[in-house]
């Protein structure tokens, strides 16, 4: 697995925590442990997608301000791996 996708797998991961979180956090808004695991989440996701970025270039289209650069980037079959 090369660098990019551990980062890559890593933010998801992350990600997907805070998504459940909020999703648990609908039923249970007065639950402060999960909200304060709920922000570090979401502190934890702007550190690696900020990394991940400047390390290997745009995750979506516009987020660097550059619409077209996420494109530029090898597509997933596009890899030795792939």
């Amino acid at each position: 697995m090369t660098e990019r996708e551990k980062l890559l797998k890593k933010l998801s991961a992350v990600e997907f925590a805070a998504h459940e979180l909020h999703i648990y956090l609908d039923t249970h808004p007065d639950d402060r442990e999960a909200g304060k695991a709920l922000d570090s989440y979401e502190k934890q996701s702007a550190g690696l997608r900020n990394e991940f970025e400047s390390r290997f270039g745009p995750l979506t289209a516009g987020s660097d301000g550059n619409r077209w650069a996420w494109i530029a980037d090898p597509w997933p079959w596009n890899t030795e791996e792939g």
